[in-house]
């Protein structure tokens, strides 16, 4: 039996967890143990703590709780918390998801201490180095031994930054393996549509059964902590819903409501807050987005997950960011770039209203957890 860890800490990678957890669970609990980290990068418990028992993840063997911090602080916390276990528990490989401070320290501390590390969702790039995402994410992908990228461009990145397709086991960090496996989030979202169906009473909630509605996300600190940005995306929110007739939700995570409180327009504020139908909310567990991102009528965010989601679902994306590292939904026209400018936002509003767009299988064939579980027993064991 190999014995990994697994490093969770911000509310996307418990959701990818999910699935690799559950894989093992079913079919490799005789051949794989998994020792769950929690950094507690995301401590609140909306935003983390109810994941567990909605998506089945087992509990964490240890949490960190290092919370709110900058980022040197965060990730120098958890860097040595990590150490600490991995030296203990002494695990065949890590684990290690996304582009997070979580994942950095990860990966830091892992190959230090020559813990092979495993990556799923390498290879993703926005090709923008002042975001910290990037940054973590390359340095992740360029100390890993197994590289799982959930697309062919992720693939592509890859081998254009030097990474070898044809390297030969005994695999490590100087010979490191390169696969195009699918997208665990794919996984999880054909698992949990129809577990939301029958759990999830968001819609009747907000007395949106029979409504055209957006689903709307915004919480990068380049949206939510510059009062411009901030207030051109609330401003086009409110004139698509005033002028369309169609309601908006809006999950709002922490650090957006402090903002909306402190940087946008009172008066816009006013407006949406007398809207019975442009609704703002707590940050809602996963198979209540589920149930949104099935139902709604088109999806505006900027998160990455979320993007892939609405693909997911056959709903049309507008990306509140000037790039996004999923270049694949934009080439086939199913999600547009609007940044944080309004005219461009209410252009692709429109455009989506009567274009409907094609949504390709980008993504795999839902059983990427497995194909990942099968390739570390295969060359870890």
């Amino acid at each position: 039996m190999i014995k990994i860890v697994t490093i969770i800490g911000a509310r996307p990678q418990i959701i990818k967890a999910a699935a690799l957890s559950r894989a093992i669970k079913n079919n490799f609990s005789n051949e794989i143990q998994e020792i769950i980290v929690h950094t507690g990068q995301h401590y609140d418990a909306n935003m983390s703590g109810v994941f567990f028992d909605e998506l089945q993840i087992p509990q964490p063997n240890y949490n960190l709780n290092v919370g709110s911090g900058s980022h040197a602080k965060q990730t120098a916390t958890m860097l040595t918390g990590i150490e600490e276990i991995l030296v203990k528990e002494k695990p065949q490989a890590i684990v290690l998801y996304g582009d997070t401070n979580s994942t950095l320290a990860g990966a830091m501390a892992a190959a230090k201490i020559h813990v092979p590390i495993a990556h799923i969702e390498a290879g993703l790039r926005s090709f923008n180095k002042t975001m910290p995402e990037e940054i973590n994410r390359i340095s992740c992908d360029h100390a890993s031994t197994f590289l799982f990228s959930p697309t062919k461009a992720g693939f592509d990145n890859l081998v254009v930054e030097g990474f070898k397709t044809d390297t030969k086991s005994p695999y490590n960090i100087n010979n490191p393996k390169i696969y195009h496996c699918g997208d665990v989030m794919y996984d999880n979202s054909l698992h949990f549509a129809n577990i939301a169906e029958q759990k999830s009473e968001i819609l009747k909630k907000y007395n949106l059964q029979n409504y055209n509605f957006i689903l709307a996300t915004i919480h990068r600190d380049n949206n939510t902590d510059i009062p411009k940005r901030l207030n051109a995306l609330f401003s086009a929110l409110f004139e698509i819903h005033q002028k369309n007739n169609t309601a908006v939700i809006l999950p709002l995570h922490p650090r957006t409501k402090k903002c909306v409180n402190e940087y946008l327009d009172k008066n816009l504020l006013e407006k949406i807050s007398a809207s019975k139908q442009f609704i703002i909310c707590e940050p809602l567990p996963f198979l209540d987005m589920i149930m949104l991102e099935k139902n709604c009528s088109l999806v505006m965010t900027d998160s990455g997950g979320v993007q892939k989601e609405a693909f997911y679902f056959d709903k049309p994306c507008i990306i509140l960011r000037p790039e996004t590292e999923w270049v694949e939904l934009l080439s086939c026209g199913a999600a547009v770039l609007a940044d944080a400018d309004k005219d461009k936002v209410i252009a692709a509003y429109n455009n989506f209203a009567t274009n409907k767009p094609s949504f390709p299988k980008l993504f795999g064939d839902g059983q990427a957890a497995e194909f990942i579980c099968n390739e570390l027993i295969k060359n870890l064991a």
